[in-house]
């Protein structure tokens, strides 16, 4: 047997060996633990709120054999596919929205294979909780009917809410919407609902009661931030009413009468009570506590109180009677009560009302007619009132009180006693007023103070008011604006004032007049008020479009009042436009337009706005351009040379006629035709440097050439002027004596600038625009070239061009009775000395010695001032 044993041993060996060289082994996954993103899906968890579309997980795996591995990913039939997987990467991605409160987790089936071998593995995915639910109430809204006694801090109602989140985010808390204003309160674990702590509920202030109450999760992650959810429901509270309020009197206080004809069982005063418990309320039962002596009496449920004996036998005069009200409940026992005091007061018989007398007995109406506007203070003599009342003490004092239109009128006194004389005053007099009130009514009421019975009387004062001359006429409007055709015929009408006085009779009637600057061409019908042109007017609006005058309304004692009148001349389209001549000529420069004008004397637009427009060309018709609004004609834009131009006439003579017409803009249009006749030239440059250029640019304005010539030597004499001041005044001030000099004005030769004009005609074009300089003086010839005028040339002799100074002659021998002219030497820098050496003479050696003896004697003087 040993020897079977060694023999086989090695064979078994060499076959295990070549059975496992054979064998093909499955590929398995990595298992990387539950905290790690790949593997095989081992304890896994996602949260509910992952966004669909997120790569979640990549399975991972390996063949030992090192074959390319794939994997594979299903789920059970009928289950809801939530998740794909790529193949090849192994990377899986969501495609379900998760929703943990409905599945927590999910069965997956993954499997991984190297083409011949085939691993499946069932793996769970755990969904985890996010904040994305809000508590739901379970009780709530509800109604609850709560008794008004309830006591403070007594729990009502217990609020349930549910949030389906775990964690957290699915613990409750309970709040109240507004806890501070509120009678309520609520346990924030709990949802205890509970009467505040000090309150009590009041059916008779609030019957009902909305208490909104939260429920508020504890929060959780969403979507990667902090969430908090919450929702809200109310809870209506019903207040019950109890008898907790005692009765209470409608209308105190009390006060009755007892007079000297009442009769036993007559009604003295009826109180009333009801229960304060509105919602339940309980029958009131009456009676008398006390104060009554047994000469009252009172009836339970009405609550009249009757006199029960006669008044002879009522030993006082006032009565304090004490009345009870007490709620009966429906076993007839009394519960709440309140007490009131009942005033009896015992008077005589008050039978005589106040009466109002005239000259001849009682009278109830008064009458009067007066002026308009009586003084104030003054009194109406004319209304004799006497008011009378025949009782005696407290019941014959009354009240005087005079009722109507506004406060124009008093009565006094306000307060009489048996009887007054009764004054009437005027204290408004603006509001007397004839136009307004043609009569005015009054009553005078006399009523009485002290008495139950308050008897009163009235009288009827009626007053007629006179009419006086107090308004003036007063104008519709404080102007008037007309408007009226110029050429309209003379006595054509303007406009229509109305003006009204509401006087009555003579004064009320209005007459007219106008009057003012304005006024010459217009008339006024005095009764009508219609204003109307003169016969001989003739309304023209370019020589005059505006007219303002007064107008005048008066009446018959001269009161008046005044209006302006504006009156605007419309213009019309009378006439056309016009030339200056109707034969221009113009020279143009190439590249330069040349301007053309019309005028038109309408005044307003658009009859005066002028259109322009070439009608024909000669010789050529397509060489012009014009404006059409300011007139400017031009060449065309493709013409840069006159070597153009003559390629287009064949011709070296450039010059055209043109026909334009000038039409304006009114209704009906009208218009004019002129002949233009245009000599087109080229530019030359100008000698002369800056002159010539400035008159160049502006050889369309020469006015403005010879207005800025004129400025410039304007601004030379100021400087000269202000530089000699500025040395005098600085010589004067350090006392420098200057000799004098003498000069002998020569007679100066007159230089003139003569300015050729470019209109004259030369025999090179060159020549139009070169100023020539002569040696005795510049003489300019200019000419407009653009001007509307047909002036050939203009020559101006200017005056001539300030020298500078040049240096005083020598002093001229005297001669007597000879005039000598002697000014101050005034310092100034001319110009830069000369270098080469002056040459002194006799003349020069003369003034220094002048200039030295008037140094030292001015020095002897100074020195005679100091030893003095």
């Amino acid at each position: 047997m040993k020897n079977v044993k060694i023999s086989t041993f090695p064979l078994l060996f060499v076959f295990v060996q070549a059975c496992l060289a054979q064998a093909d082994f499955a590929p398995h996954f990595f298992d990387n633990g539950q905290y790690s993103n790949s593997g095989n899906l081992a304890l896994f968890s996602l949260s509910e709120d992952t966004p669909v579309g997120t790569q979640i997980y990549q399975l991972n795996g390996t063949d030992p054999e090192g074959q390319e591995v794939s994997y594979g990913l299903s789920f059970d039939p009928g289950s809801k596919e939530y998740f794909r997987v790529d193949p090849k990467s192994g990377n899986i991605t969501l495609v379900e929205k998760l929703d943990r409160e409905k599945q927590d987790s999910v069965d997956v089936n993954i499997s991984i294979t190297d083409g011949r071998s085939k691993v499946v593995e069932r793996v769970t995915i755990f969904v985890m909780d996010a904040n994305d639910e809000k508590p739901e109430f379970q009780n709530m809204p509800a109604i609850i009917d709560v008794l008004e006694t309830t006591e403070s801090g007594r729990s009502i109602y217990k609020v349930e809410a549910v949030d389906r989140d775990t964690g957290s985010g699915g613990s409750v808390t309970y709040h109240l919407q507004t806890p501070q204003s509120s009678l309520f309160a609520i346990d924030i674990n709990s949802g205890v609902v509970r009467i505040r702590s000090g309150q009590m509920l009041d059916y008779e202030k609030t019957r009902t009661h909305f208490v909104t109450v939260i429920a508020k999760d504890g929060g959780g992650n969403l979507n990667g931030k902090e969430q908090f959810m919450s929702s809200t429901a109310t809870l209506t509270v019903n207040v019950v009413d109890a008898q907790d309020t005692p009765p209470f009197f409608i209308g105190t206080p009390y006060f009755g009468y007892v007079y000297e004809v009442s009769a036993p069982g007559s009604e003295i005063f009826t109180v009333s009570a009801e229960d304060g418990d509105v919602g339940n309320p309980n029958p009131v039962i009456y009676s008398i506590d006390e104060g009554d002596d047994g000469v009252f009496g009172i009836n339970e449920t009405s609550g009249s109180i009757s006199l029960l004996v006669a008044p002879i036998y009522l030993k006082r005069e006032l009565f304090n009677i004490k009345v009870r009200a007490s709620e009966v409940s429906t076993e007839d026992k009394k519960l709440d009560y309140e007490v009131t005091t009942v005033v009896v007061r015992v008077v005589d018989l008050n039978n005589n009302p106040p009466t109002f007398y005239g000259e001849n007995g009682p009278q109830n109406m008064f009458e009067l007619t007066m002026y308009e506007h009586p003084p104030e203070g003054e009194i109406l003599r004319g209304l004799k009132i006497t008011v009378n009342d025949s009782d005696k003490g407290a019941n014959a004092k009354f009240n005087l009180r005079l009722i109507g239109p506004g406060r124009m009128l008093r009565a006094v006194p306000q307060t009489a006693l048996n009887e007054a004389q009764v004054t009437i005053l005027v204290e408004d007099s603006a509001a007397m007023d004839y136009e307004k009130h043609q009569f005015l009514t009054y009553k005078l009421l006399a009523v009485e103070i002290d008495t139950p019975e308050r008897f009163s009387a009235t009288a009827d004062i009626v007053i007629h008011l006179l009419d006086t001359n107090d308004n003036a006429p007063k104008f519709s409007s404080d102007y008037y604006i007309a408007r009226i055709p110029e050429n309209s015929p003379g006595g054509s009408n303007v406009v229509s004032v109305t003006a009204l006085d509401p006087d009555s009779g003579p004064w009320g009637e209005v007459k007219y007049s106008i009057y003012g600057s304005g006024a010459d061409l217009f008339l006024i019908q005095p009764t009508s008020g219609i204003i109307y042109t003169q016969p001989w007017a003739s309304l023209d609006a370019e020589v005059r479009s505006k007219y303002n005058f007064y107008v005048k309304a008066e009446d018959a004692e001269g009161k008046y009042s005044l209006a302006e009148v504006f009156v605007t001349v419309l213009d019309l389209n009378d006439h056309p436009p016009a030339f200056n001549d109707n034969f221009l000529e113009k020279t143009m420069v190439i590249g330069a337009p040349v301007k053309i004008e019309a005028v038109d004397d309408d005044a307003e637009v658009p009859n005066n706005v002028i259109e322009y427009a070439i009608m024909k060309a000669d010789p050529d018709n397509n060489i012009f351009d014009i404006d059409s609004d300011t007139g400017e004609i031009k060449l065309k834009s493709y013409i840069k040379s006159m070597a153009i131009i003559q390629n287009i006439t064949k011709k070296r003579d450039c010059s055209w006629s043109l026909v334009v017409q000038a039409r304006d803009c009114g209704q009906p249009s009208f218009s004019t035709t002129a002949v233009v006749k245009i000599d087109i030239t080229e530019a030359t440059q100008l000698k002369g440097g800056p002159l010539g250029s400035l008159l160049l640019l502006n050889r369309n304005n020469p006015l403005q050439i010879i207005g800025m010539l004129v400025a410039i030597i304007s601004l030379m004499v100021i400087v000269t002027v202000i530089i000699s001041t500025a040395s005098f005044l600085r010589n004067k001030k350090s006392n420098r004596i200057l000799p004098n000099r003498r000069v002998r004005r020569r007679q100066r030769k007159q230089h003139f600038w003569n300015f050729r004009s470019p209109f004259k005609s030369s025999e090179t074009p060159k020549e139009n625009f070169t100023i020539q300089e002569e040696q005795q003086g510049p003489e300019v010839i200019v000419e407009n070239v653009n001007y509307n005028n047909n002036i050939s040339n203009v020559v101006r002799h200017w005056p001539p061009p300030p020298c500078a100074p040049a240096l005083p002659p020598p002093p001229p021998t005297y001669i007597p009775r000879e005039r000598h002219w002697t000014i101050p030497t005034v310092s100034a820098t001319v110009t830069t000395k000369p270098k080469q050496r002056p040459v002194i003479d006799r003349r020069d050696t003369v003034n220094k010695e002048l200039v030295s003896e008037l140094k030292m004697r001015l020095q002897q003087k100074k020195i005679h001032v100091t030893e003095t």
